[in-house]
């Protein structure tokens, strides 16, 4: 947990938001705005939980499954009084839905004729959720403001900063592992295999957490589809993969992505890697707090365009805490349109891959944003790597 303190900074910044929008009343249903606000930490939400962000209230109250009200007493700063459960003969029922008990106990504590906002776009609340609470609260009006926490989340503390720190010292551990395991005829869910133990096993001074989501770590041909995660195919010599991984510290995450080859990297992915590590390192060098998103993404397609290539894609995004699927903050995004502006102790996953009908190349790097530029978060080489077959021995091509 956070000490209490921060925690009521974030509820005021939180309140003054749902003011500015004219929300009396926030249903957050997103486990990461729920642990930002709360610090509550369980694997339960695959069912459903709400918590309730009153104006007029010093303290949310937490609504979840019974089982799980204990973790709630046990991670969260909440007194008991805020934190009610719902009976277990709510939990995927075909009659009864966990809406219909929040619906009656925002009506019980006065709340049910308010100007409530959702968050009707979270991964976790459904098109169920939405029908059963407007029909049992048709005196309430609703309004969905879906990233409303998720935008103060944006500016880190130092504290956030330090476990993002730690993230990435697991992240460098994490991706050792990688370049250590791939090799002649070690299969990629062993690879795999590896990541995930250095992600949990983190460092000597402090473990992981789980990750949002799984290596991503396809292989050759493969590599032009960023998002396929690993089989149990056997690499051979030629073979080239990307690797998208992160390291989490108590929900915060720094991600990174690399390439490397097998036995030797065939010329266009060679190629292709000079031309991401140039546009990486010279949009690093640019960023300066005051810019704007799309500037930054600016300069990346300027830096490609040189060589002929374009990135359709974003090339990067919000990042801090997460829960599955996803470790974006989903708030601001690196590409054209994007006013943002860059301001210090802002975090962000740089994203330059590029990907084209039969490979691709990823060099990313998670970044903070400072008084007089950026940072890397990880200390990690960035140029492709290639190992020789059935050996320890590396090389870097520049």
């Amino acid at each position: 947990m956070f000490p209490l303190d921060e925690y009521k900074v974030r509820m005021n910044h939180t309140k003054q938001k749902m003011m500015e929008y004219g929300i009396e009343v926030l249903l957050v249903s997103n486990p990461s705005n729920m642990y930002y606000l709360t610090g509550y930490n369980a694997w339960s939400f695959y069912v459903h939980q709400i918590l309730v962000v009153m104006i007029d209230e010093e303290q949310p109250i937490w609504i979840g499954r019974e089982m799980d009200a204990h973790s709630a007493k046990v991670t969260t700063w909440l007194d008991e009084n805020h934190i009610i459960p719902y009976p277990d003969e709510f939990v995927q029922s075909s009659i009864k839905h966990p809406m219909d008990f929040v619906a009656n106990i925002l009506i019980e504590i006065g709340q049910g004729s308010r100007k409530i906002g959702l968050e009707m776009d979270s991964f976790y609340f459904t098109a169920m959720c939405y029908e059963r609470i407007t029909t049992q609260l048709p005196d309430a009006e609703f309004r969905n403001y879906n990233t409303l926490v998720n935008w103060v989340r944006l500016i880190k503390s130092d504290l956030e900063i330090e476990y993002m720190r730690r993230a990435a010292r697991i992240l460098e551990n994490a991706m050792t592992a990688a370049y250590e395991t791939a090799d002649v005829g070690v299969r990629e869910n062993d690879v795999a295999a590896a990541i995930t133990a250095a992600q949990i096993r983190g460092t000597a001074e402090y473990g992981g957490d789980y990750t949002s989501i799984v290596p991503m770590i396809p292989t050759s041909e493969n590599t032009a589809s960023p998002h396929l995660t690993w089989t149990d195919r056997r690499y051979v010599e030629g073979d080239y993969l990307t690797i998208e991984i992160a390291g989490a510290y108590k929900r915060y995450h720094t991600p990174m992505s690399r390439t490397m080859a097998i036995g030797h990297a065939p010329d266009k992915v060679t190629e292709l890697s000079k031309v991401v590590q140039e546009g990486i390192e010279t949009t690093l060098d640019a960023i300066q707090p005051g810019m704007t998103a799309e500037e930054v993404e600016a300069i990346w397609s300027r830096t490609i365009a040189k060589r002929g290539y374009y990135k359709e894609s974003r090339l990067g995004y919000s990042i801090g805490l997460s829960y599955p699927p996803d470790w974006g903050e989903h708030t601001v995004s690196f590409r054209k349109g994007d006013k943002t502006i860059l301001q210090p102790n802002m975090t962000f996953h740089l994203m330059p891959g590029i990907w084209l009908d039969n490979y691709g190349v990823e060099i990313t790097e998670s970044i903070l944003i400072t008084e007089n530029g950026c940072e890397t978060f990880a200390d990690f080489p960035k140029p492709l790597y290639v190992k020789e077959a059935n050996s320890s021995k590396s090389k870097q091509l520049f």
